[in-house]
């Protein structure tokens, strides 16, 4: 996976088309809502559970000639309840988002994984995971999610299964050169404390002789990727209830005994981020990747922003969200040859 490059025209054309065909965008889940929910099953492109043709169940981001820098980036959405929309915000914002990436230098030969995350407890299709791409087939991918808009209800969803996914099912070069991948949670909800054995067979095939633990698990995750979550403050709960455990209010906190879950700064630390405005999703993620490539600054990553297109309101979100986000001590670089960054010249990496 992850050969070609991708191109406005070939975005532009495959929305041109479907227009006239008369589809929309996300096509297969709108098929899906024709059928009973209880026939509802994930698309063969993002099916956790389905090898390869060598027979292998693993998300690859290589290194080729034509991209000897891959740089793996995973974006997962939740689509229960009332996340279903974010989905579509971004998709109409790729040609923003590749355009600062790619353009603009931000990261060296991206390659862009789409996957969703559901509950295992109670929705038809609780995990989808695309592939690594450079090019078109991502769009195409990212267009056959199933917006489910489920839920167990509680402020839990199962993020954990996704992390136990990419934390035993990546193959990345870049790790060979010193550098990690990244991965993006959009959502609005607590992760269950364990990952359940039973689920994770079910969903993607792998057994387990016990349940792990949802810290285990994004412990190894966080030695292969840089992990962020994005919060969605526009959905159905709280900045405390969700983020922080010392700040619930009133909903749920200490007084939550319903299900063992982890709060996302206990896992992530900084990197659980209040996304305040759900338009702004496409431009925090690629502010996000270059301040931690330490391509750009936060000061010139929003003059690139402006450039391509933003509005002010996404641009303040983004850079709210990413106030306290700081690029790693040591950034290893690669070797290849960057974008003209800022109209100017060819820039090697040293």
């Amino acid at each position: 996976m992850g050969s070609g490059g991708w191109t406005v025209s070939d975005f532009t054309r495959r929305a041109a088309s479907k227009a006239a065909a008369g589809k929309p965008t996300f096509d297969y889940d709108s098929d899906l809502r024709s059928r009973p929910r209880s026939s509802w099953h994930v698309h063969s492109d993002l099916d956790p559970s389905a090898p390869n043709s060598l027979g292998e169940n693993v998300r690859e981001a290589l290194d080729s000639a034509e991209h000897p820098n891959a740089t793996p980036i995973v974006i997962l959405f939740d689509v229960t309840g009332s996340m279903g929309d974010i989905p579509r915000v971004l998709q109409q914002k790729l040609p923003q988002l590749h355009g600062v990436l790619q353009r603009r230098g931000y990261v060296e030969d991206p390659e862009i994984l789409f996957g969703a995350v559901g509950d295992a407890y109670s929705d038809r299709v609780p995990l989808q995971i695309g592939q690594f791409e450079s090019d078109s087939r991502g769009d195409e991918q990212f267009e056959h999610l199933v917006l489910e808009g489920g839920g167990g209800g509680g402020n839990h969803e199962s993020y954990e299964l996704a992390a136990y996914y990419f934390a035993r099912h990546s193959r990345l070069d870049c790790l060979k050169r010193g550098k990690k991948g990244y991965l993006f949670f959009i959502g609005d909800e607590r992760v269950y404390a364990h990952i359940n054995r039973a689920q994770v067979r079910a969903v993607i095939g792998d057994t387990l002789a016990e349940d792990l633990t949802t810290e285990q698990v994004f412990a190894e995750l966080q030695q292969q990727y840089h992990v962020f979550f994005l919060f969605a403050a526009q959905g159905s709960y709280q900045e405390g209830d969700t983020l922080d455990q010392r700040l619930v209010a009133s909903r749920y906190g200490d007084n939550d005994t319903s299900m063992p879950v982890c709060y996302w700064r206990d896992l992530l630390g900084q990197n659980a981020l209040v996304l305040e405005d759900a338009d702004a999703v496409c431009e925090t993620i690629a502010l996000t990747l270059g301040v931690m490539e330490g391509t750009v600054t936060l000061e010139e990553g929003l003059e690139d922003l402006k450039a391509v297109g933003a509005t002010s309101k996404a641009i303040g979100a983004a850079e709210h969200a990413l106030a306290l986000v700081e690029a790693p001590a040591t950034v290893v670089r690669g070797t290849g040859l960057l974008p003209p960054p800022r109209g100017m010249g060819g820039t090697t990496r040293l």
